[in-house]
């Protein structure tokens, strides 16, 4: 085949017919050129059409705050649990966070509240669980006194888009049926995330349109009676009003109210010329990357380069709010988000009109003769309760204080002949013994489990037991157990040729008559199983740590650790040996790396709170410690799903559980 003359002679011709001659009027313009069809005779006297329109570039791909491409072309949303905490009623499951049922969520120390069927219900996030189920608004309000009559609820005005918000009735014996207080709505809080949710619970399914504000002034005699406003602050995911926090009533006379139109239908084969969020609905760019979820989906906070209008930028891409920095809850995967601090004090009130402030309603607050709660308090008190799996954190009592090394400022150049470890400092670090001898590692995580390489063990669990609490090989010490093994799960689709998917699950043996694997010991802690590939990205510090071989050759008989950086794009150094699920890790230089014994030992990295993540297995390489080949590891997360099949929910799932 001629390629390269043909193309040739196709860019010779297209040039000179396009090219002016002398003497000749002026043609078309060349942007008129451009989009006209070009007949080129080639010599065969085949005539092939040439269409020469310039290619849409999507407006987005100028915009300095979204990207990258590759995450836009996943369809992120809410849902998408790689990047984002599901909420307390729901559970991620393969990447995406699925609707609990009710009957999983937490019931110690929770709010009861009444749903508008009348019904009782144990608790905010179970009425939460059946509105995602059915995809419709349930919660009416907090309490027990249900009598199918929904004391919040809001309306659209058809005309103006003005929205107001039903309560119960201060006079009226505690909210009475029939007896209900309409209040405006204060524009000070009001953004699309609101107006979403209002639209939403008016059977708009994709929202807003728009959101704005008026003066009250302005308001039609209707409204203009409604004297009072009251300020709501939802986050998007909401079905209805009554689900977002409610904050006091103030006087409307001298300020704005809020205003919404709702988004109708989308037509067949609309055109969107800025940016198209995941359920179709086309936004402003400006409007992405604000950390406020205008699309109803939050697809377009989950991309994002950097963050507009001074909104919090996590490492997974996202932007949030900056109301959520240091409130207890974590919102970025890593804990960024309450790690941080910042340069301003947090604000914790609202300035309203007139000098006069709104506090938030955070926990209790007396609110026309009820007591209302705030669902954001609600939701604080179930993550606490769902992530009570204690992993990741040492017990600092038995931690030599000598070792306290900052892993980001300082990092140790040795693991190929490290530095030895304090005698209790790696409290996830297990030694796999086989015929007396160690030649694997493995790490703790947690109940009866340990995570090694494949290609440490094989399908005979009597031939292994782990020591745990292990310091030097050569003795035990007072906080050494050794432990049978129960059962072995090896990968099954590992291949032992080539190391893909070279990760295990041992299973130990319990203590007779025991739930418990071995005796309490205080000396040994679990550390956390990642669920996502997003926590920890290129160039994060993480730690090695193994009895292998130094830079002498010779295998250590004390436990050795170095820090490492994380890798990217490790198919540059090993080719198409390098597979999905293995990460790379060490220094370029060479000076530090894992070797030969150290298989099936822990790669732990750190979130911003202090949380030990296992984020790889020490797998495989070449030439340890030699420049240029970093050392691969097995990429847990990659894994988390087979891994929590074996174990359990409870036992590995700390988050989104």
């Amino acid at each position: 085949m001629m390629k390269g003359p043909v193309c040739l002679l196709l860019a010779s011709l297209i040039s000179n017919t396009l090219m002016e001659s002398p003497g000749e009027s002026p043609g078309p313009s060349v942007m008129e050129q451009s989009q006209q069809t070009i007949q080129i005779k080639l010599p065969s006297n085949l005539l092939i059409p040439l269409t020469t329109s310039p290619i849409q570039r999507p407006n987005w791909m100028d915009d300095l705050y979204l990207g990258p491409a590759k995450c836009l072309e996943e369809k992120n949303t809410r849902a998408s649990c790689n990047l984002v905490f599901c909420q307390p009623w729901e559970r991620c499951v393969h990447g995406k966070c699925s609707c609990k049922l009710p009957y999983l969520c937490p019931r110690d120390g929770v709010e009861p509240v009444c749903g508008q069927d009348g019904r009782n219900y144990l608790s905010y996030c179970q009425v939460m669980s059946i509105s995602c189920r059915t995809d419709r608004p349930l919660m009416s309000h907090f309490g027990t006194d249900c009598d199918g009559h929904t004391k919040f609820s809001s309306s659209i005005d058809p005309h103006t888009g003005v929205i107001t918000l039903s309560v119960p009735d201060v006079r009226s014996a505690g909210g009475a049926r029939g007896h209900e207080e309409k209040l405006l709505v204060c524009a000070e809080l009001w953004d699309m995330a609101a107006a979403n949710v209002v639209c939403r619970e008016h059977r708009y399914p994709l929202g807003a349109e728009s959101m704005s504000s008026i003066p009250f002034r302005d308001l039609n005699t209707t409204h203009s009676l409604l004297r009072q406003c009251v300020s709501v602050r939802c986050q998007g995911y909401e079905q209805s009003l009554a689900e977002c926090v409610i904050y006091d009533k103030i006087s409307s006379d001298d300020g704005d109210v809020a205003v919404a139109t709702c988004y109708q239908a989308i037509e067949a084969g609309a055109q969107c010329d800025d940016f198209k969020c995941v359920n179709s609905k086309c936004v402003s760019l400006n409007q992405t990357c604000d950390g406020v979820d205008d699309c109803g989906d939050l697809s377009d906070e989950m991309c994002c380069q950097k963050c507009r209008n001074n909104a919090f930028h996590c490492r997974t891409g996202v932007c949030v709010s900056r109301e959520v920095i240091q409130d207890g809850v974590m919102n970025c995967l890593d804990g960024q988000d309450e790690a941080t601090i910042q340069d301003e004090p947090k604000v914790t009130e609202i300035a309203g009109r007139r000098g006069l402030k709104n506090k938030e309603i955070t926990g209790r607050h007396r609110l026309n003769n009820k007591e209302y709660i705030s669902p954001k308090t609600e939701i604080k008190k179930n993550r606490e309760q769902m992530e009570s799996l204690h992993c990741g954190i040492p017990n600092m009592t038995l931690v030599d204080s000598e070792v306290a090394v900052p892993r980001e400022r300082h990092r140790i150049r040795r693991v190929v002949g490290g530095v030895p470890a304090k005698p209790t400092q790696i409290q996830w670090q297990v030694a796999i013994e086989e015929n007396k001898n160690i030649d694997c590692a493995g790490a703790y995580i947690g109940d009866c489990w340990v995570i090694t390489a494949a290609h440490c063990v094989r399908p005979n669990p009597s031939a292994f037991s782990i020591k745990i609490s292990l310091w030097k090989t050569i003795e035990a010490q007072d906080t050494t157990d050794i432990i049978p093994v129960e059962r072995i799960h090896i990968h099954p689709r590992y291949n032992a040729s080539n190391y893909e998917n070279d990760i295990a699950l041992m299973q130990l043996k319990k203590l007779p008559f025991s739930s418990r694997c071995f005796v309490e010991n205080p000396a040994v802690s679990a550390v956390c199983v990642p669920w996502s590939p997003h926590i920890f990205n290129a160039n994060h510090t993480c730690s090695i740590s193994g009895w292998g071989r130094t830079a002498g050759g010779k295998s250590s008989n004390v436990l050795l650790w170095a820090n490492v950086a994380l890798i990217d794009n490790c198919e540059k150094f090993y080719q198409h040996r390098f597979k999905p699920g293995m990460t790379c890790a060490g220094d370029l230089d060479g000076s530090v790396d894992s070797c030969q014994g150290d298989s099936g030992g822990p790669l732990v990295c750190q979130d911003e709170l202090g949380v030990s993540y296992l984020w790889g297995v020490v797998s495989w390489g070449e030439r340890c410690g030699q420049p240029g080949f970093p050392g691969v590891y097995t990429q847990v997360a990659h894994y988390y799903e087979w891994i929590r099949l074996h174990t359990g929910w409870p036992s590995v799932t700390k988050y989104n559980s």
